[in-house]
């Protein structure tokens, strides 16, 4: 399994605890800090610069917003 394959995997765990959360929304970062020029995601989190700088000053449900986003981002990456 590829670095990239393990990092997709942990995403989408968090990803569905996030989506079970009603407060406290936690942060999709997962360490792996870089930029795709080519997507404009972080490899990590798949969040966009606007979306990693927001995150702190956003609300649960703006998170959790996000957090659908990854998760649509995950499944194109999983496709070929």
């Amino acid at each position: 399994m590829t670095v990239d394959e393990i990092a997709m995997k942990k995403l989408a765990h968090h990803a569905a605890l996030a989506g079970a959360a009603t407060e406290n929304i936690p942060s999709p970062c997962i360490s792996v800090c870089r930029m795709d020029a080519h997507s404009a995601f972080c490899e990590g989190c798949l969040r966009s610069i606007d979306e990693i700088r927001l995150w702190s000053s956003s609300t649960d449900g703006q998170k959790k917003a996000v957090w659908a986003l990854i998760e649509r981002r995950i499944a194109a990456h999983a496709t070929p």
